[in-house]
């Protein structure tokens, strides 16, 4: 294989990567079974959420990093939704939001309050307006409460989560199954795969295709595209003769690939995970138990195979940690939370350490957790790359405002006040809203009072089961 012939000078040469200890991993999981090829997992610098088989509705775990070991048969779900869960992901902005897209056809974002040890979970708000299941949910790199939801409608939706609203619906762009979408760097452009073997770029304000490739991979199974930092695209899928393939396009002419290599024969999807920092992508196939890494330069042959990471069991999803859950000092480039039937197991990848000052080679500054934007700036228009931290003393993750949704309703949106008699009772009005203002605060504060209570009973009930349990084996 001409890519495992050339040695490049690399600082990436000798990634390493390795499992944590048993007592490291989450056990005792149910992994979703339902056939759908998303990564059934998601993590931030303080959580680790997994979608779990679930009676009658679909839910998924949220773990804080630290639970590690055993988790008890009674620990809470996020439940809500009446059929499964097929794919959540982490607002970027605020590592206490989570959106889960489901067969049920609905989105929901789910914020988990700041207090209390157990995160129990509030439900934000649902998002109705996909017609068939939802299988795609993603936020946006760069802007405040921006979220993409793709469904087997074909469509895809743009909803201002604080105000509960699907601002842009592109319904009539894909002919066929949507298999992912991903955002560019600053979210001025998104970029799907879809089962016609078309990858589209697609300006979703202007609702305009930009660019497309139709058979951009050959093969009859799915395909997945992902936008790089330089605008360029990735993509995975298959050859005619069922060989996995990765290829490197350049939207602007997507007539040929910039690279197109054969990997092997395997049948499950390759799922690319992207680090912009470095330039690395990692693919992990589903059913596969490795991970193999390459590195995207601009000199041939452009995509560098670096190396494979090789574990005894397949993997039925992933996690990957965003660049500011690393711990620089171990000179970690790369966390991921390797699937199991019945357990969630991290894999640390690290270069060796060259000195005991801060790799600025390795840490350049990374997207932080602040946006850049304004859900209503990017509707109207606006653009910005992310906002970059540095990671040289580690990231401390902050207290994150919560997310306020405030429903709005078209139809509320009456004539600005031009009678007199408006003009007089303006004063009274302002005083009817801040009353209903403040009726709606203490409904959200008895609705959470409602919830701690239930979350005391839940644990005295597990207590007194446990002490039960105690004192039978004291006996």
């Amino acid at each position: 294989d001409t890519m495992r012939r050339v040695v490049r000078q690399s600082k990436f040469r000798h990634v390493f990567g390795q499992a944590v200890k048993n007592d490291q991993c989450y056990d005792d999981i149910r992994v979703s079974r339902v056939t759908w090829d998303s990564s059934f997992c998601a993590v931030n610098p303080r959580f680790v959420a997994i979608i779990v088989d679930a009676s009658g509705g679909g839910a998924f775990l949220v773990l804080p990093l630290h639970k590690t070991g055993r988790i008890d048969k009674s620990y809470p779900t996020v439940c809500g939704h009446t059929g499964p869960v097929l794919d959540i992901d982490w607002c970027p902005h605020n590592d206490q939001v989570i959106a889960s897209g489901s067969e049920d056809c609905t989105v929901m974002v789910n914020g988990l309050p700041q207090i209390g040890k157990i995160p129990f979970i509030r439900r934000e708000v649902t998002l109705e307006g996909q017609s068939k299941r939802v299988g795609i949910v993603a936020w946006h790199p760069t802007a405040r409460n921006v979220l993409l939801s793709a469904g087997c409608d074909n469509a895809i939706i743009i909803w201002n989560v604080g105000t509960g609203e699907a601002l842009i619906n592109l319904d009539d762009m894909h002919v066929d199954m949507i298999y992912n979408v991903s955002w560019n760097r600053n979210g001025s452009l998104i970029c799907t795969a879809s089962k016609d073997k078309k990858v589209r770029v697609i300006d979703p304000r202007k609702q305009e295709i930009v660019a497309e490739k139709e058979k951009t991979h050959e093969g009859a199974r799915p395909m997945r595209a992902i936008f790089l930092a330089d605008g360029n695209i990735f993509t995975t899928g298959f050859s005619r003769m069922s060989e996995r393939q990765l290829a490197l396009w350049n939207p602007k002419n997507m007539e040929e690939p910039i690279a197109l290599h054969e990997m092997d024969t395997s049948n499950g999807v390759l799922l690319p995970f992207y680090d912009p920092d470095t330039n690395i992508i990692y693919l992990c196939g589903k059913g596969d138990s490795s991970i193999r890494y390459f590195e995207i330069t601009d000199e041939s042959p452009y995509v560098h195979y670096l190396n494979t990471f090789s574990s005894k069991e397949p993997q039925r999803g992933m996690g990957f940690m965003p660049k500011r859950g690393l711990d620089v000092n171990k000179c970690e480039i790369a966390r991921f939370f390797k699937l199991h039937e019945r357990k969630c197991e991290p894999i640390i990848m690290t270069v060796p350490r060259k000195s005991d000052l801060f790799q600025d080679d390795l840490y350049p500054d990374t997207a932080g957790p602040e946006a850049a934007l304004e859900a209503e700036e990017w509707f109207e228009g606006k653009n910005a790359d992310p906002l970059l931290i540095s990671l040289k003393h580690g990231y401390i993750p902050g207290k994150n405002r919560d997310l306020k949704v405030v429903k709005k309703n078209i139809l509320d949106n009456k004539p600005a006040a031009n009678k007199k008699s408006d003009l007089i009772n303006a004063p009274k009005k302002a005083a009817d809203a801040s009353n209903t203002q403040n009726e709606a605060k203490l409904d959200e504060i008895l609705k959470e009072l409602k919830c701690i209570k239930d979350t005391i009973t839940n644990q005295d009930e597990r207590i007194s089961k446990l002490e039960q349990q105690m004192a039978k084996i004291a006996d």
